[in-house]
């Protein structure tokens, strides 16, 4: 119990550090799902936009446009997915290279000298935020694959099925779409975080204000930001404009 004390006491920032970047990775993650139910967000405006191509795309016979759009948005999450991958190894290599590092760091302006220990965690949880990264684009991956599964299965409208059948059909491809790019931004999300961890090698006081700053960049761009107010315009707003 003594030594637990003694550590607590010891690292008393650092975990204050970590237990609020914890808070607001998970907690925006969180909000930000529980809130595209109720409020526009990118999120919910693409679902829409999702929704009504997959409805047109039940009258064309040619489906060659829509598979490209679909393997476009795969290049770029694989793009995503092979950088993590060397991330990864970068990660791996400053393990091996600890004590240079702290050489490096230590000359920065109100940089907190940290442990061998210490510098190994916080490369650890870079590591596991890259892992997790990585596990969400390649599970996007697989499900825009599901969607062009999907597309190839639709009903073509030389077969003539009925209008229920259709909507149910592109509700379907819409979601499973939505889910792909949903598990791609929740990388992107953990990309913009682990930026964060950086500031934790120099202060740990810095990396609890990235956290913050950043959880705000991200409310901003998906709830509040000029691109969402122009996929929200109508066409009665585009006219006029």
């Amino acid at each position: 119990m003594e030594e637990i004390s003694a550590f607590l006491i010891q690292n008393w920032l650092n975990l204050t550090a970590l237990t609020w970047f914890l808070l607001c990775f998970r907690g925006y993650m969180y909000y930000a799902k529980s809130k595209s139910f109720t409020t526009p967000c990118l999120a919910s405006v693409l679902h829409l936009y999702r929704q009504e191509w997959m409805l047109r795309l039940m009258e064309r016979d040619v489906r060659i446009a829509d598979t490209s759009v679909i393997a476009n948005l795969e290049r770029s999450v694989s793009f995503f997915a092979s950088t993590t991958m060397l991330i990864l190894a970068g990660l791996m290599t400053v393990l091996g290279s600890t004590e240079k590092a702290i050489g490096l760091v230590a000359d920065i302006p109100f940089a907190v000298l940290a442990t061998r220990q210490e510098w190994e965690l916080k490369i650890l949880l870079l590591i596991v935020l890259f892992v997790y990264a990585f596990f969400k684009f390649t599970w996007s991956l697989r499900q825009y694959g599901f969607a062009s599964v999907m597309i190839g299965g639709a009903p073509s409208p030389e077969e003539n099925a009925s209008q229920q059948i259709k909507q149910a059909t592109a509700e379907r491809i819409a979601k499973m779409t939505s889910k792909a790019a949903n598990n791609f931004n929740t990388g992107l999300r953990t990309f913009y975080f682990s930026q964060a961890v950086l500031g934790w090698f120099i202060n740990p006081i810095l990396f609890m204000g990235l956290a913050t700053f950043i959880a705000y960049i991200l409310y901003r761009r998906e709830f509040n930001s000029s691109t969402l107010h122009i996929l929200m315009m109508s066409s009665e707003t585009e006219n006029k404009l």
